[in-house]
Order: C-alpha cells, then sequence, then structure tokens
C-alpha cells in the first residue's frame, strides 16, 4: 500500500511541483501577514521618529528625521551611548536574537530552527532597533523590520499545522511585506526573499510572498504615499559609454564592499578580545558613533536625505568623501558590536557617496547618474542580491532610463566581491555559527532523467519463488545484492537479500521466509522520486511498475548513483566539439540492457 509520503513524492509531470490546496491555504494566510507587516513597518518608522525627537531635540514629534547633534552640542556623544547601554540590556534580559541587523538571524531560524522563531523577538526587536537608531545608529529601518515582519509570519504559521517548509515561506512573506512597507519596493522586497531567504524558486512559496509584499505595498501607499523614497529627475539620452563607467564603478564598488566585509568581522572579533561582557560592546560603538557625529552629521541615524541627495548629486566629490570615511568607520564600529539596525539604507548611502566621489576621476558624467549607479552596485557586491539590487534601485528612485548601467555596475559588484571572498555581510555571521548557506539554485540533477532509464528490465532479473530453498538460491544469487520474490501466480511479493542467503544457506528454509517488503515506484517517475522514497524507507532496491502496475524491472540505489555520477561528469567534463580529431566509444558493459549502457 502507497503511503501519503510516497504519495507526495510523486507529482503529475510538469514544470512546476505545486500542491493547489496548499498554495490557496498559504496565500490567504500571507495575505493576512502582509497586511500585519505593512502596519508595522508604520509603526516602527514613527517610533523611530519619536525617539530621535526626543533624544536630539527634546521634543516630542513622529516624523522620521535626521538626528541633529548641534541642540545638545558636544553632550550630544552621550546620546548613542545611551542607546547603546538600552539595547544590550535588551539583549540581555530580553533576548540575544534582536543582536545584528535582522537577515542572517531569519536565515538561521529558517536553516536550524524549521523556520521557529521566538515571539519575544517581534516585541523586543522593533524596540531595540528603535532605540538604536532614534539615538544615532547608522543603520536603516529595514533590516529590523524585515527581522520583526518574518517573525510575525512566523508566529502566525506556529497557529496552523504546517510543514517547516510551509512556515519558512510564511516567515519569509513577511520579512517580504517588511522590505516593502519600509522602501515601496514589493518587486525587490520579493527579489530578495528569492535570493536570501527561501533557497528556491518554486510557486509554492512565490506566489505567498508576492501576495504578503504587494498587500504591504497598499498599506503603505494608504499611510505614506506611493512618492518613490529616493525620487530623482529622469536621465533620458544616455550615452552607450555610461555603461564602462557603470561596470567601473560596480569594480570599484565590489573592492569596497569586500572591504567593508572585512573590516566588519574583523572589529568583531577585536570586540570579542575585550575583558568585558557583551553586554556592553553596543556601549563602546556608541561612543565611537557619536563622536562620529560630531564630524559629520550627516553620517547619523537611517540618512534617507543624505540619499536623496546623493542620488540628486547635490554633494561635492569632497564632502562626499568624507561623508563615506566617517559613515563606514561608525557602521562598522556599531555593526560589529552587536547592536540592532539595518544594513541596506548604509549601504545605499556609502555607494552613493562613493559614486560621488568617483564621479570626480570620470569627468565628464554626471555626478546623480554615477551616485545613483554606486548605490546599485555596493548594495549587491556586499549582499550578492544583484537582480535585487537593480529593481530595488529603479523602485526606489523611478529613474528607469538608469536600469542598464545600474544592472551592470551591479553584477560587477557582485562578481568582484564573489572571486574575493567566500560568503556576504550575511552568510558570514551564519557561518560562524557552524550552519553552511548554499546560495546557488538549480533544477534537481536528477530530474532529468526517468526511473525506466535505469532499471534492470524484468527478463534480465534474477527473481526467485518464495518456496525455493535457501541452499538453492545460495548457489544461483550470483553476484547481486538482493532479489525479487514471487508467489505461486507469478506475481512480485517482496525482496530477499544476498546477505541473508549467504548467511543462512545451512538451514531448512525457504526463500519467503527472508521475505522483506519491497518499495514500488513507477516507471515514469524521475530519478529524483527514486532517491527520496529510498531515503524515506532506508532501503537500497525498489520493484518497477509499469502503466498497468505490473512488473516491469527492478532498481537499486546504485543505478541512481550511476545516474548522478553522469551528472558530475556534465559539470566536470571538458571538451572541445569543432576541431579536434574523433574520439572511440567505449561501451562499459555494467550488467545492462543494451538501452541503458554508458558510453564514455
Amino acid at each position: 500500500m502507497t503511503s501519503k509520503s510516497d504519495q507526495m513524492a510523486r507529482v503529475a509531470l510538469g514544470d512546476f511541483t505545486t500542491n493547489g490546496r496548499r498554495l490557496a491555504m498559504l496565500s490567504a494566510i500571507a495575505a493576512a501577514i502582509g497586511i500585519m507587516g505593512g502596519l508595522v513597518a508604520w509603526v516602527l518608522l514613527r517610533l523611530i521618529g519619536l525617539i530621535t525627537h526626543l533624544a536630539y531635540d527634546g521634543r516630542v514629534g513622529w516624523s522620521l528625521v535626521a538626528p541633529n547633534p548641534s541642540h545638545w552640542g558636544i553632550l550630544s556623544v552621550a546620546v548613542p551611548i545611551i542607546g547603546g547601554l538600552i539595547v544590550g540590556l535588551l539583549a540581555k534580559y530580553g533576548t540575544d536574537k534582536i543582536r545584528g541587523h535582522g537577515i542572517p538571524e531569519a536565515i538561521q531560524a529558517i536553516l536550524e530552527n524549521e523556520s521557529k522563531m521566538e515571539p519575544r523577538v517581534a516585541v523586543v526587536k522593533p524596540i531595540a532597533s528603535a532605540i538604536t537608531i532614534g539615538t544615532g545608529g547608522p543603520f536603516g529601518a529595514e533590516g529590523p523590520i524585515i527581522m520583526t515582519g518574518g517573525a510575525i509570519g512566523s508566529l502566525v504559521a506556529q497557529f496552523f499545522r504546517l510543514s517547516s517548509l510551509e512556515r519558512r515561506t510564511l516567515l519569509v512573506a513577511g520579512a517580504a511585506a517588511g522590505m516593502a512597507a519600509t522602501f515601496g519596493s514589493p518587486v525587490s522586497a520579493v527579489l530578495l526573499a528569492v535570493e536570501l531567504l527561501l533557497f528556491e524558486w518554486r510557486p509554492r512559496s512565490l506566489v505567498p510572498v508576492a501576495i504578503a509584499s504587494a498587500l504591504a505595498e497598499v498599506v503603505r501607499s494608504l499611510l505614506l504615499g506611493t512618492a518613490p523614497v529616493f525620487a530623482t529627475p529622469a536621465t533620458p539620452g544616455l550615452p552607450l559609454s555610461v555603461l564602462v563607467w557603470a561596470a567601473l564603478v560596480g569594480m570599484a564598488a565590489g573592492v569596497m564592499s569586500g572591504v567593508l566585509t572585512k573590516l566588519v568581522y574583523f572589529i568583531e572579533d577585536t570586540y570579542r578580545k575585550l575583558p568585558i561582557h557583551w553586554v556592553w560592546w553596543p556601549a563602546i560603538g556608541g561612543l565611537i558613533v557619536g563622536l562620529g557625529g560630531l564630524v559629520d552629521p550627516r553620517a547619523l541615524g537611517v540618512g534617507y536625505p543624505t540619499i536623496r541627495a546623493l542620488d540628486a548629486g547635490h554633494l561635492l566629490w569632497t564632502a562626499a568623501l568624507a561623508l563615506f570615511i566617517v559613515k563606514a568607520v561608525i557602521w562598522i564600529a556599531s555593526l560589529s558590536s552587536g547592536t540592532s539596525g539595518g544594513v541596506l539604507a548604509p549601504l545605499l548611502l556609502l555607494g552613493g557617496a562613493l559614486g560621488t566621489v568617483l564621479s570626480a576621476v570620470f569627468p565628464g558624467h554626471d555626478t546623480a547618474i554615477l551616485a545613483t549607479v554606486g548605490m546599485a552596485a555596493m548594495l549587491g557586491g556586499t549582499m550578492r542580491a544583484s537582480f535585487t539590487a537593480t529593481i530595488f534601485t529603479m523602485e526606489t528612485t523611478h529613474n528607469f532610463a538608469l536600469l542598464l548601467p545600474v544592472l551592470v555596475a551591479s553584477v560587477a559588484g557582485m562578481a568582484v566581491t564573489v572571486l574575493w571572498i567566500p560568503r556576504s555581510i550575511l552568510t558570514e555571521k551564519v557561518a560562524r555559527r557552524g550552519v553552511h548557506v548554499a546560495r546557488e539554485y538549480g533544477v534537481h540533477p536528477l530530474e532529468g532523467q526517468s526511473v525506466a532509464a535505469i532499471m534492470t528490465l524484468r527478463d534480465q532479473v534474477v527473481m526467485f519463488r518464495e518456496s525455493t530453498p535457501v541452499m538453492v538460491a545460495a548457489q544461483q544469487c550470483g553476484a547481486h545484492a538482493s532479489f525479487p520474490v514471487v508467489d505461486g501466480t507469478g506475481q512480485v511479493i517482496g525482496m530477499v537479500r544476498r546477505s541473508e542467503i549467504l548467511s543462512r544457506q545451512g538451514e531448512r528454509l525457504s526463500v519467503g521466509q527472508l521475505l522483506h517488503p519491497l518499495v514500488w515506484v513507477n516507471a515514469w517517475d524521475r530519478v529524483r522520486v527514486l532517491v527520496e522514497l529510498l531515503a524515506r524507507h532506508d532501503c537500497n532496491e525498489a520493484g518497477v511498475k509499469g502503466p498497468s502496475g505490473e512488473f516491469v524491472g527492478f532498481v537499486t540505489r546504485t543505478d541512481a548513483f550511476k545516474t548522478w555520477r553522469k551528472v558530475l561528469e556534465e559539470e566536470e567534463k571538458r571538451e572541445r566539439v569543432f576541431g579536434r580529431r574523433p574520439a572511440k566509444t567505449v561501451v562499459k558493459d555494467d550488467d545492462r540492457p543494451s538501452s541503458t549502457r554508458i558510453s564514455y
């Protein structure tokens, strides 16, 4: 009898594997999560505004403004220190899951904890992030909102009877909703989910995430309007030479991305060597933030007004250089301390400043164009999410004339960091906790081969009747590891193992007394299905059924491994097709019928 899990392994062949009923249910839940995510993002942005007004102006206000150290003068240095102390205490006595910028923590929850997040994270994380950013922390609100949205998605999912993969979909739906509501970027939020969090590209996860992201954007448009966050004037009629400069800016941003990533973890290691508890580290980072704010106040806080100024080309390259240095120093010092804040906005500002500086090196090009290109390149290089960076830049600036140069720059930035350092700023933190993150997607290598192509046909399979004495079977079994067993009518009723036949050949037993159940697979099933069934039942062989349910062949784990070996050869074997002498074809006889022999 076929179990429910075996039925789940077999799906109708098609472009995608999707269960319509489960997809509809997940989409409905994701819709509610998207609305909640949009509301939470709005509340957190207002909370950041409130704390910023209280900390730097001494008054109540809700709008998102830049910190202004001039109100307190030299005493403003104490503001981020106090914020760091509070965050450190919240992490110690609330939950240490709030430490960091959010995305690595979401990745770890997905990979290690079956997408289950603690309720405390959904409460403490936004409060800690609002305090950090409101007291001058050089972070964006998107990381904490992504983490909070993910926590909401995970908590909602835990009220339903769902698989770990379905909980992951809803966690990511909440995270994407948070990003979409923060920046008004629903498409790039979905791409970020695919490139960083989902670890797959399937309708079963893509559709719910897209629904959540779209509804979060609807909530944002109702509460905050539809204007782009970093609106820039259109730049029509760009020369093709701009692609060359975009590639150069992208490579420069890639180099800086690698440098920043290495410095973040170098300083984090330095913090670990300090003879004090980690609860005090955010206060040390706050001291450096406070001093940096005296040098250049524009480096404090989320930096959205400064990013707009860079994208509009309103900063001189000298001012942009100073801003880049100060922002990089305080961001690295604060992020490494384990405080709570996002990385997207700082990367945008650093990339925009880098592009502005490079506009002085590449004269004759619009400063605003290179700043926008640099913004995308820094994001794509540091996060290694080039498509997210490209679409995000388009959605937040609405300057679609820059699509091609932005794409070139973001891919160039990503290429540099991929070739230079093994992990991104997001995955390195997870890897340091012992969790390997693989970000290469592809169709399953065993999906393209059918079981019929690798099985041994019925007339070439050695079979025994259940009444056959073990002593007789021992003389006929040869080198095969297992054999189907048939009853008096010729129907396959199970299998027997060669090792058991040989070990008990001296006993007066029949083959039927050593019978084991046989796992069944269809001839048209993919080899992937075969491997899943063998793993699920912890066995090494399976019987193969034809269209009418009849026994048509026998297949083993070794057969599947040979298919995988062929996949590896396709990956590793390099040959020149044209301009070479024809090679002799050698056929290796591996006891397969001629139709399934492999030529090398």
